[in-house]
């Protein structure tokens, strides 16, 4: 993902620093980085402006806007955030790509938590518009303003969310899919692979164009509201990870990275399926810039 969000600053004429802790893949970014901005048809003179680097405080050194992106664990960010505090430009905005963390529980206690602000980028960042743009208690507006006029600028779609809660919107909306996605499968409904069919041949068509709410005034308010107490009561309401997905990685079946999870998956079927995602994203973002 920082890598991905690097290249989306960077082709829009920005001079970037990308600042990479582990030797083995610092050394390959430049020749991924290439990949990238071919896959989204993207300009590789970009690249170039692209500096790649082991060192965090000349990576931050005379920044405006700092994106951290690094994994899913809330002492780590903190203990990230702590050390940009001290070495970054007073006046540089610090961002964070969490996808889940709350944005407040990462500033807490922070001297300049009126600057540190979630951008929760989509992936690949190149080819997904959005970008949930997340203040804590503690962001300024002068923060969230800069940060939307920012990211307009690059070309992105930035939504302001206006509570700082985990999972922010889109991810809640995807994982509350998943819960019941999973659920179906682990009580015998229909298999993965039929699940995922009955999803892309019908509702999935829509989604692009045409939102959950929207589709609920389309189709009225009266018809969703009988549909809900039909069938909202025997929706999954499972409070933590339904236990056919924790017993699919207790024995290893990991997805695409194990070659197996819901289904097994060849080495042809798993580049299929990233050829066909980035055709699509691709087609879209050609489309939108064509509108």
């Amino acid at each position: 993902m920082g890598r991905g969000i690097a290249l989306v600053f960077a082709s829009a004429g920005f001079s970037v620093k990308l600042f990479e802790p582990d030797t083995r893949v610092r050394e390959g970014i430049r020749a991924r980085l290439a990949a990238d901005v071919r896959s989204f048809d993207g300009d590789e003179a970009a690249v170039e402006r692209v500096d790649v680097t082991g060192n965090l405080r000349e990576a931050v050194t005379g920044a405006d806007f700092v994106t951290e992106a690094a994994p899913e664990r809330l002492d780590l960010k903190r203990s990230i955030f702590a050390e940009l505090e001290a070495i970054a430009p007073a006046t540089a905005i610090l961002a964070s790509n969490t996808s889940v963390l709350p944005i407040g529980e990462i500033a807490a206690g922070r001297a300049g938590a009126e600057r540190i602000i979630g951008t929760h980028w989509w992936n690949p960042p190149g080819l997904v518009p959005l970008v949930e743009v997340v203040p804590s208690r503690y962001t300024s507006q002068a923060t969230v303003a800069r940060t939307m006029e920012l990211l307009r600028s690059v070309g992105k779609a930035p939504a302001e969310i206006a509570r700082d809660v985990p999972g922010f919107v889109a991810n809640r909306l995807q994982h509350a899919l998943w819960r019941e996605a999973i659920a179906m499968v682990a009580q015998g409904i229909c298999d993965s692979r039929t699940l995922d069919d009955c999803v892309k041949n019908s509702f999935g068509l829509r989604l692009a164009v045409l939102g959950p709410l929207e589709n609920a005034d389309l189709v009225g308010l009266d018809l969703t509201l009988d549909i809900h107490r039909a069938l909202l009561p025997d929706l999954d309401r499972s409070p933590g990870p339904n236990p056919y997905l924790e017993a699919q990685v207790a024995a290893g079946r990991l997805g695409f990275k194990s070659g197996a999870g819901f289904r097994p998956w060849t080495s042809e079927e798993m580049a299929e399926v990233r050829q066909r995602l980035a055709a699509h994203l691709l087609e879209a973002k050609r489309k939108s810039a064509s509108a």
